[in-house]
Order: C-alpha cells, then structure tokens, then sequence
C-alpha cells in the first residue's frame, strides 16, 4: 500500500465516532476492517485472501483496482482464483451475455462457499443498478453478503465493515450521485501504466445503451486533482497513463470555471516522468478541431484513436441518438487523418438494430472501406430492457443478423491485416508490457497506435519503452528484433 494511505490508515482513532467527512470516513472504516480480518486471520492461522473479478470496460477495471487497494489496506491477500475468503465481482451490463456470466459464477460460488462457511461474497457495479436484479439477489441469492452499485464505490470499506457487523446481506444501491470521493488506496495492475478517471457518467442517452441509467449523469473530476493524481503516478514510475470517461469529449462541461478535454491533455503533457498518453472513449460529436490540434502537436499522446461508429447509415444514426450522421463521421475521419498521418483508428459497430435494413448494412461497410479501421470491435444487437431501442419495431431477423456480421467481420479482417501489414519492416518504440506467457524467451510489448507486437528479451526490460523493428506481420501483431533501448 502507498506510504501516505499508510500513514493516513494507521492516524485513525477507532475510540472516536466515525467522521461524518470524506475520505476521512472511508479511512476510519478502514480501520475497523482491519480489526475484523485480523480476527479472521488468528481463527484461519493463515492471512486471508481475496478475489476481484471484473466483467466490462476498462472504467470497471480501473474501479476494481479501487477495490483491491482498499482490500489489501484491510489485511486481504490477493489470491489467483476464486477460492478465496472474499470474492467480489465488479460487474456490467452493457450486453445480456455479461449478466449471465455473473448469474453462472455465482453458482459455483454458491457451492464453494457451503464447503467455506466464513467467506463473502460481494456484487458490485453497473448490472447491480437494475432494480430486477435486485429482487431476483433478494429472493435466490441470501448467501451473497454485499451488494452494491456504481455510484457509492467509494464508501466499499464502510459496506464493508455493515457486512461483518449483521448476517444478512448488505444492499445499498443509489439512483445517482453528484459526489466523487479522491484519495483513496488503489492497487494497481500495472506498475509502469495505469488508468485515471477523469469524470464519471454520461450524458448521452444513445438509444441502445443503458449506460447513463447505471453510470448517472456525468461528472468531470477538478482538473487539479487529476494532475495531482498523474504527478503521483509519475513519481511512481508510470510511464503511460490511459484517461478514462464514458466520454472524455465533454469533460469540463459541469465545472466552474470551465475547462476542455484538450486543456486538460496539454496540462497532462506537462507532466515530467509520462511518455505515454491515451485516452477513451471519444463520442465523434464532441470531438472538437481544438483536441485534433492538440493531439497533431502532442509528443506524448499516443497515435490511436478509438472512435465508435456503430453504424453507417445516417437513418441508424438518427434511431440511435448518436447526434452526427454519416458525412459528419466521414469529414471529422478525414481532418483526423490530416492532422495525424500516422495516426491508427479504432471503431464499435453494432450490427442489427431494429429496423436495419440491407442498404443501411452496405452504408456501415462503405464507411469501413472509406476509413480503413487498423481494427473494430464489432457487435451483434443486444437488446436491453429499458432501453428505447428495446421497445423499437423491426427488429432483425437472427438469421439476417449473423449474416451481416460474418460479412462485416471478414471486410474488417481483410483491411485490418492490409494495414498491419504496411508497417512490416518499420521501427518503432515499444512500451514492454510482459514476459511473453507462450514463450518466456520473449517480451510483449505496445506500440503507440496500439499494436502488438513480440520479442527476444527478458523480465528486466518490462516498464521500459524500446525501439524495435517490426520484422514480420502476424495478422493483428507482429514479431520483432529489439535494437535499443528508448527510455
């Protein structure tokens, strides 16, 4: 755990009433729990373990990371699996499919837990928001000890210690909240990159997405707390931070006085000790010539920009609220690209919203061939309850469905290997990420546009980035000869 959490855990004063401030209560809690798992420790002879899963977006991770901080200032070890005294599952709901992956794991659980009367289990994130699952936990599911949403994350240790105090389950779900709670412990995944939230929500309302109804309205972090929070990172060793928003493109909106995403990049590019910096996810509608001019200067900033699409047919776009129509995407793609060259883009396109026809399928690919993604995550219509789509007319036949993806996923396929392959044969600097886990002779490392890429190297050289040369294309990574080191 950080020396100042340190420190700021071991002032409290348990003989005190709790704080009624922010994160002073948080810490105070702390404290408490640590008390109760220390008790757990001398009746288990052996230190306690915990389990973090996360399902969805990379706002989850950086959540789960939140999480586990907190879970190891209290005294939990983190274990590898499942098979631990404490599992929590940070969840999401943005597809039916990650709601059943929960409901099947908590299965399992359900049995292991009959075998380890003392372990917990905790529920927590966006799936947690839906007031049925709600019900259906309170009517099958009275061995899981904690539930949660996203919104009171930060009050985890105060929940957490209600859960050791009564037997039955703890829930604590809030419709929305304006508060945002800095400075507490985070364990990260990573030593040499981290995610930073930069604001919370989404203001949207995109007609497919449920995000807005689990995430809450947006809510943009003081720009003097996130350099803080950057500049601490950085004397830690980071190298690469990654901001992260539902939508970075609004940030600053609700904040006086106001202050824009690409402010707020270029305050970031001062910071000394950052190489790298990314950013998700862009809405195309706000992104503005302002931020295309920061990043086309920008030293730091990395060559890849995730723009989501969804879909190509302006008629789509419209039933979809997404604000922009197929030119504006087009136009914005094209003053992107000669601004940043070399820059590499990224896309989401749902295949399959009600009412889509062929012709609007064959405007989706006619804008993949206009644009040339280096790749897209493409996705199958999911239907979400609560959502307007999900009460829309005409909804495609699965058949016709599958059909559309296969192709739109072989076109994706065939333009992503042609763009992988024009950059065989280039050197490039890479942020050495792992040891290889196929093949411990090599080392997996980033590219600035993102791209993958494997080579002869060993442990020491993880954190640092290097110049290599792409020696030969793989598809969607490439395999390399490390030349020298870069930083």
């Amino acid at each position: 755990m950080d020396r100042i959490y340190a420190e700021r855990l071991g002032q409290v004063d348990l003989k005190q009433p709790a704080p009624q401030t922010e994160p002073e209560r948080q810490y105070y809690f702390m404290a408490e729990c640590r008390q109760y798992v220390q008790g757990l420790e001398q009746e288990l002879g052996r230190r306690p373990t915990f389990f973090t899963q996360t399902f969805g977006c990379q706002m989850n991770a950086r959540d789960s990371e939140k999480l586990s901080g907190i879970l190891q200032a209290v005294g939990y070890a983190q274990a590898g699996s499942e098979e631990a005294d404490f599992v929590i599952y940070n969840t999401c709901t943005v597809r039916e499919n990650a709601n059943n992956k929960v409901w099947g794991r908590l299965g399992y659980l359900n049995a292991y837990k009959k075998r380890h009367p003392h372990m917990k289990i905790a529920l927590c994130g966006c799936m947690m928001q839906e007031p049925e699952v709600i019900e259906r936990l309170r009517k099958s599911y009275p061995f899981v000890n904690l539930v949660f949403g996203t919104h009171n994350i930060y009050k985890f240790a105060e929940l957490l210690s209600l859960s050791f105090k009564q037997k039955d389950t703890v829930f604590d779900i809030w419709k929305d909240t304006s508060q945002i709670v800095e400075d507490l412990p985070i364990e990260r995944k990573y030593p040499f990159k981290s995610g930073v939230n930069i604001m919370f929500g989404c203001n949207n309302f995109c007609s497919y997405c449920i995000v807005p109804y689990v995430r809450g309205r947006e809510r943009s972090r003081k720009p003097e707390d996130i350099i803080r929070e950057i500049q601490r990172l950085a004397a830690d060793g980071v190298a690469e931070v990654m901001l992260l928003g539902q939508n970075v493109n609004s940030y600053g909106k609700n904040l006086e006085p106001s202050i824009t995403f690409a402010q707020l990049l270029q305050e970031v590019e001062k910071i000394e000790g950052i190489s790298r910096i990314r950013f998700m996810t862009s809405h195309p509608k706000d992104l503005s010539d302002g931020l295309i001019a920061v990043m086309a200067k920008s030293a730091k900033i990395c060559k890849h920009l995730h723009l989501p699409l969804q879909s190509g047919s302006s008629r789509i776009l419209k039933e979809m609220n997404r604000r922009y129509d197929k030119e504006q995407y087009l136009s914005l793609v094209e003053r992107i690209r000669q601004a940043v060259p070399d820059i590499a883009l990224t896309t989401d396109i749902i295949v399959g919203f009600p009412g889509e026809t062929e012709e609007d399928f064959q405007e989706t690919l006619d804008v993949v061939r206009q644009v040339r993604y280096e790749s897209a995550f493409t996705f199958i219509y999911s239907k979400r309850t609560g959502t307007p789509a999900a009460a829309m007319e005409g909804q495609v036949p699965e058949e016709a469905v599958k059909d559309r993806f296969d192709r739109l996923l072989k076109e994706v396929q065939r333009i992503a290997s042609e763009k992988a392959n024009a950059l065989a044969g280039r050197k490039e600097p890479v942020l050495v990420e792992e040891v290889n886990a196929q093949d411990p002779r090599l080392v997996t490392g980033r590219l600035s546009n993102n791209y993958v890429v494997h080579f002869p190297g060993d442990a020491g050289m993880v954190g640092k980035i290097v110049d290599v040369k792409l020696e030969e294309c793989r598809g969607f990574y490439f395999y390399g000869r490390h030349l020298c080191t870069h930083i």
